[in-house]
């Protein structure tokens, strides 16, 4: 871990309760991405703290749009701490916000809460530039980032992979992003670098929820000491409805989340062919997923590959939330066979919690969370051979996972609690209030 990405707090220092604005690109009532689960989770947690004199939530709606009439923030839950924005017009590139209402309504809105802490989980929809608008309103209001994806660092939706063969990028340059995107030119990418530090510089602290991601954004420009590393905050299962892995029947490895090509599905299809091929019968890939948010021509490659596919794969559909613990609970392993760096996959953490051991690609923050060995297995990134591989020696000897999964507790190996926030959210305004 690279020196100054992790803070000393002083808990014993007693000072005023603190007052708290989590301010995601989303709300869980629309999505159910990761960023927001984790945003809202955290939001949930901070209401109860002793710490905590009041904390509330800025989710956003993509959907409600700036050509429908309406009001630019509404409180449309019943939880009256909970605020939502009908975002308007964005330009992606630079992730500025250039709806005209946003800035006048999220102003209004930092003066009348006042919070020490506007803790943002994502910058789109928002745009960079909000992090100017707390400035300008509360400028002894700490600032903090939680950084999902390389978005500022990579215009192809931050997965640092190239668009042509998806191929893994290790480092972005104006040359190497229009090598990408033709379309712009080198000046374009070096003035969008220059934007977006030019607002990031504004934040007080950086929150990676992985060491990859974090080193990653250093490279690119982070100062060291504005970086910290915690766990994204994630629901808990109790330990006594955890049911055991099926005891009888194929081995069933579970794929759980968005049906893409970045999550690594053709590596799935490819490497259940080969083991049909083998013979190897004693296996059951089950896909939990929903490919309909895919493009059209993704979508038309995933249903002819299901189409094709042996007696190994079954397809189960898409899932909610309240769901995946009982549907993780019907396989022996999770399966993320995803091609790009990924940070801090909540599938992971969902599957740890469930008791099941996870199969990943061995890059980015996947062999960040799962140890070799010990919470799952590695293989290498993009190479169904080795996928298949794996798969055949794990059906030759069940015991080989069944003992993994008695060691798992329950619990991911990473872990930040709910006190971790509170200690870096307290160290920044004592700072502030000495």
């Amino acid at each position: 871990m690279a020196d100054g990405m992790v803070l000393s707090v002083t808990p014993e220092v007693k000072a005023r309760p603190l007052k708290i604005l989590i301010a995601s690109h989303s709300h869980p009532e629309i999505s159910n991405g990761g960023a927001e689960i984790a945003a809202y989770q955290l939001y949930k947690g901070l209401q109860g703290h002793d710490e905590v004199a009041e904390t509330w939530y800025l989710g956003c709606d993509r959907e409600a749009g700036a050509d429908k009439p309406g009001a630019v923030l509404t409180q449309p839950f019943p939880d009256r701490h909970e605020y939502l924005y009908s975002t308007g017009a964005f330009e992606w590139f630079k992730f500025a916000n250039r709806d005209p209402r946003f800035p006048h309504e999220f102003k209004k809105l930092l003066r009348e809460l006042q919070p020490d802490i506007v803790h943002f989980h994502h910058h789109i929809n928002f745009g960079v530039e909000a992090f100017h608008h707390v400035r300008e309103v509360l400028p002894q209001a700490k600032i903090l980032l939680t950084l999902h994806e390389y978005l500022g660092i990579c215009n192809h939706y931050g997965q640092m992979v190239t668009t042509g063969h998806f191929s893994l990028c290790y480092e972005s340059s104006p040359a190497r992003c229009r090598n990408c995107f033709p379309e712009y030119s080198k000046a374009d990418f070096f003035l969008r670098k220059l934007y977006i530090q030019r607002f990031f510089n504004l934040v007080d602290r950086f929150v990676s929820p992985s060491h990859f991601l974090a080193a990653r954004y250093i490279d690119w420009g982070i100062a060291p000491e504005k970086m910290i590393v915690l766990e994204n905050m994630m629901p808990h299962v109790a330990r006594g409805t955890i049911a055991p892995p099926p005891a009888d029947g194929a081995l069933r490895l579970g794929f759980f989340g968005q049906i893409s090509k970045l999550k690594g599905i053709d590596v799935l299809f490819d490497a259940a062919v080969m083991l049909e091929k083998e013979e190897v019968t004693d296996v059951s890939f089950e896909i939990f997923g929903d490919y309909r948010g895919q493009p059209p021509e993704l979508q038309e490659g995933f249903l002819k590959r299901l189409d094709k596919a042996g007696a190994n794969i079954r397809f189960n559909g898409p899932y909610d939330r309240q769901r995946v613990d009982g549907l993780m609970q019907s396989v022996h392993a999770v399966i993320m066979p995803s091609v790009w760096w990924e940070n801090s996959p909540v599938v992971i953490q969902e599957a740890l919690r469930n008791r099941r051991p996870v199969i990943c690609s061995d890059i980015g923050g996947m062999a960040e969370k799962v140890r070799d060995g010990v919470d799952g297995f590695h293989f290498s990134a993009g190479n169904p051979t080795a996928l298949a591989s794996l798969v055949k020696r794990l059906v030759a000897d069940r015991a080989v996972l069944a003992e993994l999964t008695a060691g798992l507790s329950g619990e991911p190996e990473l872990v930040s609690g709910l006190g971790a926030y509170v200690g870096v959210y307290r160290e920044l305004v004592v700072g502030q209030d000495n």
